[in-house]
């Protein structure tokens, strides 16, 4: 007998009678049972892989501060040298019910918007126009590749003499130090676009401008928000820098006032505050990359 074939299910046969010497009846009743097609399987398993992403991000964190407060319940380490867990829970607590922290954090993202807007652009701008013409890569690459090999933590002197001990010398320090990783991403994201796409233009008569707008800016694009993305990363480590320059106000107002008093507890709940700024940047700055590069393929190994 020919048995149909279905191209997701499967034919069970099921006896409804016994099987005996004498019994030569045989009751077959054919049922479809589904079974998972390749498109299901890959669901499954792309399903499986984010909820082990999620559970590594969330379970690593959260192990090394169990391990931190066992370490301090046990006199491992010296409540003095690093309070536990709990005591810095507490540090935040006290620091919102003044409303301190609320008011330190509003300075202190102005301060790092501030320092990347004006240090972003120039970086881009730079970038653009040494990127695109050949006497622009003459006059700006050089000196630039020459500053960008002096830490901006030495110029600090510098901007001190320059700008005082205000806001200004504190912008000035975001500012040098995340030119560089916009005009490198940028400079290199024009520089690396294919020829190939350039004389395809060329053959189609399009003009200089029109190349610039429609292909070296939209091939560019994903290796400037990498230097956007990079630059606002560098912004939040200057600004910790930055912070230590007569602080009125801001986290690092909060750094300063803390050590002169002792408070370990509230210098890492301190620390704690940038790295989170940190990571709430960085996630800002990957979901604008996202909307800005919907096309962008995602590649992951197995």
């Amino acid at each position: 007998m020919n048995v149909p074939r279905y191209p997701s299910a499967a034919l069970r046969l099921d006896a409804g009678a016994p099987h005996g010497r004498d019994d030569k009846r045989t009751n077959d009743t054919r049922t479809l049972v589904d079974l998972p097609t390749r498109e299901a399987a890959q669901a499954s398993a792309v399903r499986l892989s984010a909820l082990r992403s999620r559970g590594l991000r969330v379970g690593v964190p959260l192990a090394l501060i169990v391990l931190w407060q066992l370490a301090s319940s046990l006199q491992v380490v010296a409540p003095e040298t690093l309070p536990p867990p709990t005591v810095i829970v507490a540090a935040l607590k006290e620091l919102v019910a003044d409303g301190e922290l609320q008011s330190a954090i509003g300075v202190s993202l102005v301060r790092a918007a501030t320092g990347l807007a004006i240090g972003g652009g120039i970086g881009l701008i730079a970038g653009l126009f040494a990127g695109l013409w050949r006497v622009g890569e003459e006059i700006v690459d050089a000196p630039l590749q020459m500053l960008r090999t002096i830490p901006f933590i030495a110029l600090i002197p510098l901007f001190i003499t320059w700008f005082g001990i205000g806001e200004g010398a504190k912008v000035a320090v975001i500012l040098a130090a995340t030119i560089f990783p916009m005009y490198l991403n940028t400079y290199a994201g024009v520089r690396g676009v294919d020829p190939k796409l350039l004389e395809a233009a060329r053959v189609f008569g399009l003009s200089s401008r029109q190349m610039a707008l429609r292909i070296i800016l939209p091939t560019a694009l994903p290796s400037i928000l990498v230097g956007v993305r990079y630059s606002s990363a560098v912004a939040l480590l200057a600004l910790v820098v930055a912070e230590q320059i007569n602080a009125q106000n801001g986290i690092g107002y909060i750094l300063v006032n803390a050590n002169q008093n002792q408070r370990a507890d509230i210098i890492i709940a301190g620390i704690l505050v940038y790295a989170a700024l940190g990571i709430v940047t960085d996630l800002v700055m990957r979901a604008l990359e996202h909307l800005a590069l919907p096309w962008r393929p995602r590649f992951e190994l197995a």
